[in-house]
């Protein structure tokens, strides 16, 4: 078997030739895979006599701003410009406050013209062996060594994974067992036959339990074939109900090598360091492209805080981010909700008036982006984030932070494609936004996640919350859910809100497992919000759910085709919950209203109703002269509104419409999703990380 060594190093895998560029687009450094850190980098292409030309690496590029910022003050942008080629981080980039710009001199790395440069966290795996039998064998010393493992890989630009069971669909737990107490839970009863004591290095072996609205990666500790029992290295981490290990929770195997099967799976032997591949058709050693994920993080922006000092002024255009590392730690991975206490590829902490603009974050393990402590006005325009292990961005932290300067604020997410997403961690979602206010969500195409499209908040209930003044306008985010996990929305929300709005959003496509798919999720003590002028069709469980919370405003909206119910309300209060007015549903399944109506503590009036194929309407069990009796609808209207094709998703209302007898104004969704790369059916689904809802 060939033994591979596996260079760390910044190298290239494009070679250019040597140009002679009349009039080369103006940089004040070039790097370049054949270029040299011995060089001054100040052209683009080596010299004829390869004594001159483009730096070698970013780092030399970054420390070359720096010394030139050291020698003169600037009112121009300063411009590294990165040519065509994939370069192999050894280490993050980090930038500190010593490379940062100014705003009238921001510094600026971006893409040579019409070039598309791969920054890489990854090893170009090579030296296949072709066993007998067609499987792709590898020896990687690194691995053997105890010094390098993963769980990703990539062929020829897809994801790739490792050996699973059931080969279609999922187990399903047999019996709960106790909780640790204070901890969570740490094994359950399986139904026979579905995990085994004898399986090859059974602690490399993890389950991936859904538990409702996340799921906890255990690894195996040991298994008690009599008792059919599997107990894991770690618990759940949480005692509460919604995470332990129920009776009927669906649960995947991985990592089994004896279910190594399939083409397109693989499996990494820690312990002899060999990584076996069963290649698809046509896939051969010569002509594919296989990369492992080493680093965790690809870019730091990394500020003072405490010191106040800032990373500002940076500007990142055009470049590719890839390949990064997550490995399941040895007691295993849960967390309560969204996957928030992941990192990002790119990582910013007290980083102010930074862009990324026209870049792509793909093949990542964890979030693209996150900006936590210290971090305000940053920006994240026109990028394509795809294949992610959890999310796409995350604003802000968990933690209050009680000093204004520590306060992450004022970003601005706009017109990307945020798309699938979950690959290791269903949970996660698109973009989440913490203990953090003033940020606008816009313009972007969020699809193919198993959890929620858009998360506002982290305080339960009405207690102190930073998460106010948000703007979410101009989405299109569809295909949340897709059945594996449950209680999510296309936006969902948490906490105090004044001054969020929410509007002109299409949302469509919300599937849950069991219960809770909604459209726009109200959750736990959600207040003063507005949503309006969105438009929301085919969710499971409601277009609109309020569970609990005070003084929201629901208007000017389409709910369509919800299943189970339309509109639904959990938790009746002493307050107003909410007001529901001028907004059109329309359906043909379920009841309009689901849940908790029964007192008096909401205001619903000049909407317009229609259920397809008409009748009797009834309002939580009531008729509608009983729910006018209670003061509801008195100004409401049962008519159809006349949409032009709502089976197409075209909500358009025909000459004529009834709906303007509620004072509904028609709504211009045309906008929503993407300004630039515009997709008139929107970004289809990648191949599914997890069995999904047929």
């Amino acid at each position: 078997m060939h033994m591979l060594f596996l260079p760390l190093c910044m190298l290239g895998t494009v070679l250019m030739t040597v140009t002679t560029e009349a009039q080369p687009p103006q940089a004040d450094f070039y790097v370049a895979p054949n270029g040299d850190d011995r060089w001054s980098g100040k052209l683009p292409a080596p010299n004829r006599q390869r004594t001159d030309g483009p730096f070698a690496t970013l780092q030399r590029a970054q420390q070359a701003v720096r010394e030139l910022r050291q020698r003169q003050t600037l009112n121009r942008p300063v411009v590294v410009m990165v040519r065509r080629g994939t370069y192999y981080l050894s280490q993050p980039l980090v930038f500190t406050p010593e490379d940062s710009g100014t705003a009238s001199s921001p510094t600026i790395y971006t893409a040579y013209p019409g070039e598309r440069p791969v920054l890489s966290g990854g090893v170009a795996l090579k030296g296949w062996v072709v066993t007998s039998d067609g499987r792709w064998q590898l020896v990687i010393p690194e691995v053997q060594r105890g010094e390098w493992n993963f769980i990703q890989l990539w062929v020829n630009g897809e994801r790739r994974y490792r050996p699973r069971l059931p080969k279609g669909g999922y187990y399903t737990i047999a019996e709960e067992l106790p909780p640790v107490p204070d901890k969570g839970s740490n094994s359950f009863v399986f139904n026979k036959g579905e995990i085994h004591p004898g399986w090859y290095r059974l602690n490399d072996v993890e389950v991936l339990a859904t538990q409702l609205w996340t799921m906890a990666r255990l690894r195996i500790a040991q298994v008690d074939a009599q008792k059919n029992v599997v107990t894991f290295t770690g618990t759940t981490s949480h005692p509460e109900w919604w995470s332990l290990l129920h009776k009927g929770h669906r649960y995947l195997v991985e990592n089994v090598r004896e279910a190594l099967t399939e083409p397109g799976e693989w499996y990494l032997d820690r312990g002899r360091g060999v990584l076996t591949y069963l290649p698809k058709a046509g896939e051969t050693p010569e002509k594919s492209a296989v990369i492992a994920p080493r680093l965790e993080r690809l870019l730091v922006l990394q500020g003072d805080v405490d010191a106040r000092k800032w990373v500002q002024h940076l500007v990142f255009r055009g470049l590719t981010f890839a390949h990064t590392n997550w490995v399941t730690p040895p007691e295993g991975y849960s967390f309560p909700q969204a996957e928030a206490v992941l990192g990002g590829a790119i990582s910013a902490e007290g980083a102010r008036d930074c862009a990324f603009e026209d870049c792509r974050v793909q093949h990542v393990g964890t979030y693209a982006f996150e900006f936590g402590r210290g971090c305000k006005r940053n920006r994240v325009e026109r990028c394509e984030l795809t294949d992610l292990g959890a999310g796409g961005v995350k604003i802000g932290e968990t933690a209050i932070r009680t000093h204004e300067e520590e306060i992450a604020s004022h970003h601005i997410i706009r017109d990307n494609l945020i798309a699938h997403g979950g690959r290791l961690h269903p949970a996660a979602v698109g973009v989440w936004v913490g203990q953090s206010p003033h940020n606008r969500i816009e313009h972007n195409e969020i699809c193919d996640f198993y959890y929620t499209g858009v998360s506002l908040g982290w305080t339960w209930g009405y207690t102190e919350a930073l998460c106010y003044g948000t703007t979410v306008a101009y989405n299109h985010i569809h295909h949340i859910g897709q059945g594996v996990l449950s209680d999510m929305g296309g936006i969902y929300t948490l906490g105090f809100h004044q001054g969020t709005v929410l509007h002109h959003n299409l949302i469509h496509d919300v599937e849950s497992l069991t219960y809770g798919g909604w459209g726009i999720y109200f959750d736990e003590g959600t207040t003063s919000i507005l949503a309006e002028n969105n438009v929301v069709y085919r969710t499971k469980t409601g277009g609109f759910h309020q569970h609990y919370g005070k003084e929201n405003v629901v208007r000017n909206n389409i709910f369509a085709f919800a299943r189970e119910g339309q509109i639904q309300r959990t938790r009746p209060e002493e307050h107003l919950s909410f007001t529901f007015e001028r907004n059109i549903v329309y359906w043909r399944e379920g009841p309009l209203l689901h849940g908790n109506w029964d007192d008096n503590q909401y205001r619903l009036n000049h909407n317009l109703y229609w259920r397809e194929g008409g009748g009797e309407i009834r309002f939580a069990d009531l008729t509608l002269e009983q729910w006018r009796a209670k003061g509801q609808d008195t100004h409401s209207v049962i008519a159809d509104p006349l949409f032009v094709a709502p089976e197409r998703g075209d909500f358009r209302l025909k000459p004529g419409s009834p709906a303007s007898q509620v004072g509904f104004q028609p709504i211009d969704i045309s906008r929503a999703g993407r300004l630039t790369n515009k997709r008139k059916a929107g970004t289809p689904l990648a191949p599914p990380a997890f069995p999904v809802a047929k």
